[in-house]
């Protein structure tokens, strides 16, 4: 498949100062994303989506360039194309979850109440990962 006819028609805003903040959004996500790639515990996919989004809006270059990256542009188009989770960064996202519930119930929860609604909140998020595809279904 050819990369660039896969690259999505985008609508960019012409109000300027969006355009300067989902720009400055997209460079920061990006940036964020990149750390996320060399730490464990910080995500790195959530970082290039939100980016990929503000790229759309603000700048066709930067949105294009980020969706036909060598290294992070297949799981983009990816999810993109098919709603695609990696099956390792679904069992990352769920571990992560499930380290920040523990860590915020026995050390920073002073009642019942933080742990039942992060557990809701993380629960729910959790659910929506794992139902998703891991990966592209040929055919």
């Amino acid at each position: 498949m050819d990369v660039n006819s896969s690259v999505p028609t985008s609508r960019v805003l012409n109000c300027t100062w969006m355009r300067v903040g989902l720009l400055t959004l997209g460079i920061s996500s990006t940036g964020l994303g990149v750390i996320g790639v060399f730490l464990p515990v910080m995500p790195s996919t959530v970082f290039f989506l939100i980016a990929l989004w503000a790229f759309s809006k603000s700048s066709l270059r930067m949105h294009n360039w980020l969706f036909t990256h060598p290294k992070f542009g297949r799981h983009l188009r990816d999810w993109h194309s098919h709603r695609v989770i990696p099956k390792r960064a679904k069992i990352l996202a769920v571990s992560m979850m499930s380290a920040s519930l523990f860590f915020v119930t026995v050390f920073v929860a002073k009642s019942w109440m933080l742990p039942v609604i992060l557990a809701l909140i993380l629960g729910a998020v959790a659910t929506f990962i794992l139902t998703r595809a891991s990966e592209v279904e040929l055919g």
